[in-house]
């Protein structure tokens, strides 16, 4: 019997917001299902998270689509992260 191994993917989210709502939309973003972090930081972004899905359709759809619905929010960049 072959025992197949569940993937899952995940990702960096990087997000830009609106001028002193960083503390609050990492909060929102914490709360969503599949998000494993969020802090703010300094720098171009405000805030960074990681995600975790069973797929990048799924981390799209379920994930992604509540983080850029959250209040706050004018940017974000996803960067998937790959093994080697």
């Amino acid at each position: 019997m072959i025992e197949r191994l569940q993937m899952s993917v995940q990702a960096y989210i990087l997000i830009q917001t609106e001028v002193g709502k960083a503390s609050s939309v990492a909060k929102a973003v914490s709360a969503i299902s599949g998000v494993t972090i969020a802090e703010g930081v300094t720098g171009p972004y405000d805030v960074i998270m990681r995600a975790e899905s069973s797929s990048m359709e799924d981390l799209g759809r379920t994930v992604l689509s509540k983080v850029q619905g959250v209040a706050g929010i004018t940017r974000t960049l996803t960067c998937p992260v790959t093994t080697f």
